[in-house]
């Protein structure tokens, strides 16, 4: 079964399966964790940023793996070229390369929380696990009925955040945690925009997705709403002083951010054209997050 992978030469549909841009939503929790942290205490520990950055890669890795997979037991991906069940054609291999990025990952984190004897920073990232575990696999499925997205910000968001910023004080922040809500909502619309162009195979395997349940025209409303929220809360906790001045660097991303909120409502209701909202919505999370933490080391 797996001479399959060198039938597909077709280099768009691997990059597509393996999805390097989406590692970024793994990278920016903890680079604004990070961030905040340094600005506080004026310290970083490479070594363990680091760590947590390789780690948090692989994690993401199972999370896409072992989503490809639960998805094949569904029937939900059948006309998903880009499925790495169905280019390889074998569900076992994706199934245990998606467990071995989780072992290695979380012994990342457990090194951390042995070097610091505190088990703090793996109990969050287990959580996080398993968080990501019921929003995909059986017999939970919570994606499937709407609420991935939630999940998405508590993982991504304040648990992420929040476990970065502690791999580094061992202590907690209320500006971390603040932070965290603009982090986990330029997370979330990403997992919102990938909705759009499947509809039709979502409705097919019973998923109730956001736009299922909102209809294309209304979910693009609520996309434009949500991408609002990003830079109208960065803007109030700046003036509530809870972020530095400099965090509106992260409006820099603005461009991103209109341009995926037109495509979107224009687009709405065409599934070939609205199929890349999600990798512009990840250049809004990429920008916004990015010049977001950045705002915090030269706000401090």
């Amino acid at each position: 079964m797996t001479t399959k992978l060198i039938l597909y030469p077709n280099n768009k549909l691997w990059m597509a399966a393996i999805k390097p841009p989406m590692y970024s939503v793994a990278i920016m929790p903890i680079w604004v964790g990070t961030a905040v942290a340094y600005a506080q205490t004026q310290h970083l520990d490479t070594i363990i940023f680091s760590t947590f950055l390789g780690a948090a890669i692989l994690i993401l890795a199972w999370e896409n793996l072992s989503n490809d997979v639960y998805d094949s037991e569904t029937g939900i991906d059948i006309n998903k070229h880009h499925s790495l069940v169905n280019l390889t054609g074998n569900k076992p291999l994706v199934f245990w390369l998606g467990n071995l990025c989780l072992i290695f990952g979380l012994l990342g984190i457990f090194t951390i929380s042995w070097w610091q004897q505190d088990l703090t920073v793996i109990g969050i990232i287990l959580l996080c696990c398993g968080l990501g575990y019921i929003y995909q696999g059986p017999p939970f499925r919570l994606g499937y009925k709407g609420l991935g997205e939630i999940l998405c910000f508590f993982a991504f968001g304040p648990l992420a955040c929040s476990a970065a910023y502690y791999s580094q004080t061992q202590t907690a922040s209320i500006s971390s945690l603040v932070a965290s809500i603009v982090v986990g909502v330029a997370t979330s619309l990403i997992l919102f925009c990938s909705h759009f162009h499947q509809v039709k195979d979502d409705l097919a395997a019973g998923k109730l997705s956001p736009i299922v349940r909102l209809g294309t025209l209304r979910g693009a409303q609520v996309l434009t709403v949500c991408t609002i929220s990003i830079y109208a809360l960065t803007a109030i906790f700046v003036i509530l002083g809870f972020f530095p001045i400099w965090t509106l660097l992260s409006w820099g991303s603005l461009p991103f951010a209109v341009k995926l909120c037109r495509h979107v409502q224009e687009n709405h209701d065409k599934p070939d054209k609205v199929s890349n909202c999600k990798f512009i919505a990840v250049a809004v999370h990429f920008w916004c997050c990015s010049l977001f933490g950045l705002g915090f080391l030269l706000g401090f």
